[in-house]
């Protein structure tokens, strides 16, 4: 998927980071060597990211979540915008999180971020039975894409009342409005979508944002 907002060209594009990105040095560089890599879209959009944080401030978020973490460069840029903030980071390679410990280490934040290796099903399940139900402030979802809706329904146990849920790649580069589109991530996606729309009466708040390859925030009922 593009590492640019969906639907901006390339001038568009850079207007709006010129106009509006406030990136550390740190993230800069992160994200520079990130997108060199043959998996660059993978990783998160800065605009995007900076809007996650300012919603993350705006419920003063103290412990947060991440399902796929890649090479690090939201949790990164999460904590080195706020301070207070810990992170739980769930992540099955080793090879890309082996870049994120780099860049956490260099930037001083790696006491506050615990990387789970692993499936990241079973990190929840575990958090779950540990008695973690309500100890996060918010959960940014960016995996795999089959997993989305049973990641949704773990943190809505994990994520207390008030706090976020965020998931990445929601429109899928356009493909899940597109009804010739029957490729596995594209259908779960879709069928994703047309799920949380049903659910959120009576849950949780829900908006999907354009930015980066569509964002969906949910704001779980106190």
């Amino acid at each position: 998927m593009s590492t640019s907002s969906i639907g901006l060209d390339d001038r568009l594009q850079q207007y709006l980071l010129e106009v509006s990105l406030h990136e550390p040095a740190a993230c800069a560089r992160l994200r520079e060597q990130t997108l060199a890599m043959p998996d660059a879209n993978m990783i998160s959009s800065p605009e995007q990211v900076q809007l996650l944080m300012l919603l993350c401030k705006m419920i003063d978020a103290r412990n947060g979540l991440e399902i796929g973490t890649f090479t690090g460069y939201t949790s990164l840029r999460l904590t080195i915008g706020m301070p207070a903030l810990k992170m739980t980071c769930c992540d099955l390679s080793e090879e890309f999180t082996s870049v994120a410990r780099e860049h956490w280490q260099a930037a001083n934040v790696q006491s506050r971020i615990d990387l789970q290796l692993g499936p990241a099903q079973q990190t929840l399940d575990r958090l779950i039975d540990e008695g973690f139900e309500g100890a996060f402030d918010f959960a940014y979802i960016d995996a795999d894409k089959s997993g989305y809706k049973a990641y949704v329904e773990s943190c809505l146990s994990l994520v207390r009342n008030g706090g976020l849920i965020t998931l990445d790649n929601v429109l899928w580069s356009g493909s899940v409005a597109d009804p010739g589109d029957s490729s596995a991530d594209t259908v779960a996606l879709r069928e994703l979508n047309s799920w949380l729309h049903e659910r959120a009466p009576g849950r949780f708040d829900l908006s999907l944002v354009p930015i980066g390859d569509g964002l969906t925030i949910l704001r779980k009922y106190s």
